[in-house]
């Protein structure tokens, strides 16, 4: 199938960026982006909301603040206003670095709603840290050279694949129980992870840019012509809701799960700049440190209004930057469409309880892709680094042995003080603090810039010479 984007763009004066599409062509575009968009945007809240014990409804309410809050802060990174927006075709999603932290953080507060007041309170602070940090970003780049982003994004990919392997089981209430790891639920999670394979093999540009959404809904309609899916929630799901602050009651201020979402936003600041970049690149759109400075800023309006409104941190989504460089449709408006629509799934109630619907053994069979994937972009970055080189060998091992600590040995810091536990916890916290340091201790203070020394486009290219 080709790519929407065949169609030739009407001449303009104008940048490309700033050019708004006949409504009919920005409908359908945003939508595309929309498609591109929702399985991930999806994933962050029912991985959180099956960990922390929520019932059905909470999860349904938890999706539908999370895409309403994802639409907002999508409309005021790519439409901008003051100095709060890169003004660049940028989707806003719930950051996947930030599941593993909150699950700790929620789960050493004791879990459900109480668990989610505690993450709520980091959020916004984070948020707010982000905002006044953000014309200071720039300073940080030297301290995240390839080794570390490399290191870091391996680790976020590794350290979530247990918890899709978890939802493969039968998804963590069944744990302990005879029903966990049912053959039947194996047979789901293969089956979804090879229908997603096989779009990605057979289908066009467009079929694989949505391979995830369609493994999941063909593996949700599977398990309900079996029996195994119980779609009586969306019946009882109202078709309107509106996501209200403070919904779950007043958050609660931590210490440690504070500086823990405040690690975790500086992580997400390197993510966002190298996205920043990429679409610069992509769209031909000059970039500063103004720009960076601006789309930083969004992160952090965006990540303070999701803990107002019961969601999560937010980041430029990588799978979007990938659709847009696929079909070369570069408006920023068209984005701003995707955002709209976001808003509106996310006001009905019944959208929300589809998604919660969904097996866990068909999400844990897409969640191993979508994490694996992670991973995988990691494992390219190291790639280009000199891992000969011992400093850097050791920045990889030890951060990865950190990493896997919490992930693998779970019971390791249960002694800890309930607050220490929110940072120690998660794997991608500890991993990714290991790598900041031993960066900082091997390399010292050395002028180096990231974004700089990883050419993101270069990753396609096997013969990239490698650099430290």
């Amino acid at each position: 199938m080709a790519p929407l984007a065949s169609r030739r763009r009407p001449r303009t004066t104008e940048h490309p960026v700033d050019e708004v599409l006949p409504l009919p062509r920005l409908a359908l575009y945003g939508f595309q982006h929309v498609l591109a968009f929702y399985a991930g945007a999806v994933l962050v809240p029912v991985l959180l909301g099956s960990s922390l014990g929520l019932s059905r409804q909470e999860l349904v309410y938890l999706i539908n603040a999370d895409l309403v809050t994802a639409g907002i802060a999508t409309v005021i990174q790519a439409w901008g206003f003051w100095r709060i927006g890169s003004r660049l075709p940028l989707v806003q999603g719930a950051t996947f670095t930030a599941v593993s932290p909150m699950i700790a953080i929620g789960q050493g507060a004791g879990g459900g709603t109480a668990g989610l007041l505690v993450v709520y309170g980091a959020v916004i602070t984070a948020g707010l840290a982000t905002f006044l940090l953000a014309p200071f970003a720039g300073r940080l780049a030297p301290y995240f050279p390839p080794v570390v982003t490399g290191t870091l994004l391996t680790v976020i990919g590794v350290t979530l694949i247990p918890v899709a392997l978890q939802d493969v089981g039968g998804g963590a209430g069944l744990i302990g129980t005879p029903g966990y790891g049912d053959p039947s639920h194996l047979a789901y999670a293969v089956g979804t992870l090879l229908f997603i394979l096989l779009v990605s093999r057979l289908g066009g540009p467009f079929l694989g840019s949505v391979a995830v959404l369609l493994g999941l809904v063909g593996g949700t309609l599977a398990a309900w012509l079996l029996g195994d899916a119980d779609l009586g929630a969306v019946d009882q799901a109202d078709w309107l809701g509106v996501s209200t602050p403070f919904h779950y009651g007043l958050p609660h201020f931590s210490l440690f799960p504070i500086l823990a979402m405040v690690v975790v936003m500086m992580i997400t600041a390197v993510e966002t700049t190298g996205d920043v970049y990429a679409m610069g690149e992509i769209t031909g759109r000059p970039v500063d440190g103004e720009t960076v400075a601006r789309a930083l800023r969004a992160d952090g309006v965006s990540t303070v209004l999701g803990g107002l409104f019961n969601s999560f941190p937010y980041v430029a989504f990588a799978e979007n930057i990938g659709l847009v460089r696929i079909t070369r449709v570069t408006s920023r408006f068209v984005v701003v469409a995707a955002g709209l629509f976001m808003i509106a799934l996310g006001l009905v109630p019944k959208a929300g309880a589809v998604v919660a619907s969904i097996p866990h053994p068909v999400l844990g069979g897409a969640a191993v892709a979508m994490f694996g994937m992670v991973a995988t972009v990691g494992i390219q970055i190291l790639a280009r680094v000199d891992l000969k080189e011992e400093r850097n060998a050791l920045i990889l091992a030890v951060s990865l042995g950190a990493a896997m600590l919490p992930t693998v040995v779970s019971p390791f810091f249960e002694r800890m003080p309930t607050e220490l536990r929110a940072v120690l916890g998660s794997g991608i916290t500890l991993g990714s603090l290991t790598a900041v340091l031993l960066n900082l201790f091997f390399h010292g203070f050395t002028a180096r810039r990231a974004r700089e020394e990883i050419d993101w486009d270069a990753l396609a290219e096997p013969d990239a010479p490698a650099t430290r």
